[in-house]
């Protein structure tokens, strides 16, 4: 049974659907203004791989992350660029896809984007003001915080604390200094839209209650993002969608920590604020990718080079294994049966589901991957070859593959069959004497980091 921590109860608890066999999923997306940060990176990846399990499980996931598509910074940045805000919005949407992608992240069930459900957001906030949660301003419209009873209890913080800090900036015309603005009156220059209230736009919090109950429904199975989303902008969701809804919001919630930059935290401040669009001209995405799971997801992370590097060289241990066994196959002959290897390799399989099972713990499930590896290179010492046994150990290195999201093999240089068949061509031209063919091929491999490694079985090549 899967188990996983819900920040709403400081608890693991067991995982039990709304649907038996369907996962609601609704997780907090970028504001498209700029190209991803590493940080918006994290939980990118880290539910990525939450989604991938419960799929594996045999879950059907509607997984749905939103864009952010209008709010200040956009607005800001597309008056800067003498641009529009969907312009701004468009360019950098595509290339979080690019830059995702890239991670190897599958695409949501949906990604809505705000602009695209303005009447729904007039509808949602007209529902709050008719049930006095809600009241209109100046233009602007506000949600009463101290009207829904339970606020702070994702955070787990008292209205009496929270009012302490808590201002009313000039402009505001709230009732109380802790209401949050559910709709901003249009300023001059800027984008808006029609509403009983007048011209203007959404505020942040709203534009998520409103797009996960368009799209999964008034409750939810689990509601994810960063841990820097828990106050206020969970907080204000759970208010205002249990408000409008009369019904529990989402039954788990799940938070990823922060990552520093070199023990520091990151920001432009100091100057360590990393795109992910840069990162990865530089490092492997699947590189990335192998060194962020390789924490669990609601520890914080420290970024830096020497352990990116650590990551990358453990990631090439599991790739050389599986590559080995790939060869192998190719050319061995079944000539004894190791049946007791096939239950060496399901219990560490079953390891890896135990690390999954228990709140995806992803550092433990690569552990098991590394044992994995460590055990099909013991094997592939043997010289004697059970197929069933090299077939076991491909299968499982394909389903830890699969469910973390990290490639066994690179997309860039020479495929797998393209190097067998350098290969074959080398030894044709070393048996008929064109040794300078051979030497050509030889270099070629050389240069793609192919080392060609000859065993009493013939010739077998790794990654190195």
């Amino acid at each position: 049974m899967i188990t996983l921590y819900n920040t709403l109860t400081r608890k693991k608890e067991p995982f039990v659907p709304i649907e038996e066999g369907k996962v609601s999923m609704y997780v907090c997306g970028p504001t498209v203004y700029n190209y991803i940060h590493i940080g918006n990176a994290r939980p990118a990846i880290s539910f990525d791989v939450v989604r991938r399990y419960f799929e594996y499980k045999g879950y059907d996931v509607n997984y749905v992350s939103n864009f952010t598509d209008v709010d200040d910074k956009l607005i800001r940045t597309a008056n800067e660029l003498g641009e529009t805000v969907p312009e701004v919005a468009d360019r950098f949407i595509k290339a979080y896809f690019e830059d995702t992608h890239a991670l190897n992240c599958k695409t949501a069930t949906v990604h809505p984007r705000v602009m695209d459900h303005m009447d729904d957001i007039v509808d949602f906030i007209q529902v709050l003001i008719d049930k006095g949660y809600a009241y209109a301003n100046g233009g602007d419209v506000y949600f009463r915080t101290r009207k829904f009873d339970g606020y702070g209890k994702l955070s787990q913080q008292s209205i009496d604390e929270l009012k302490v800090g808590a201002r009313i900036q000039q402009g505001e015309l709230k009732e109380d200094a802790l209401d949050f603005a559910l709709w901003k009156a249009a300023k001059p220059d800027e984008i808006k839209w029609n509403s009983p209230w007048g011209e203007g736009r959404p505020g942040w919090h709203i534009e998520c209650s409103v797009m996960a109950r368009k799209h999964l429904g008034d409750t939810i199975d689990i509601h994810a993002g960063g841990s820097d989303l828990t106050f206020p902008h969970h907080e204000n969701e759970i208010a205002q969608s249990e408000a409008h809804n009369d019904t529990s919001f989402a039954h788990y919630w799940l938070h990823n920590g922060f990552i520093n930059i070199d023990n520091e935290k990151m920001s432009k401040s100091l100057g360590n604020f990393i795109l992910v669009h840069d990162i990865i001209k530089q490092i492997n995405p699947n590189v990335l990718r192998f060194f962020m799971i390789s924490v669990h997801y609601r520890n914080p992370i420290n970024y830096n080079m020497e352990l990116v590097n650590s990551a990358k060289s453990g990631l090439e241990r599991i790739q050389n294994a599986y590559q080995a066994l790939v060869e192998r196959k190719r050319i061995s002959v079944d000539v004894v049966s190791h049946q007791e290897i096939i239950a060496d390799i399901d219990a560490i399989l079953g390891r890896f589901e135990e690390a999954m099972d228990d709140d995806f713990n992803t550092a433990n499930a690569v552990t098991s991957w590394y044992e994995l590896a460590k055990l099909a290179n013991v094997y592939n010492a043997n010289t004697s070859t059970d197929l069933k046994v090299i077939e076991r150990f491909i299968e499982v290195f394909g389903i830890m593959s699969e469910v973390l999201g990290v490639d066994l093999q690179e997309d860039n240089g020479l495929l797998d069959e393209e190097v067998e068949r350098l290969i074959e061509e080398r030894q044709e031209a070393r048996a008929s004497k064109d040794f300078k063919r051979a030497d050509e091929i030889r270099d070629l491999l050389k240069e793609q980091n192919i080392i060609l490694e000859d065993t009493a079985q013939g010739v077998r090549f790794r990654r190195g």
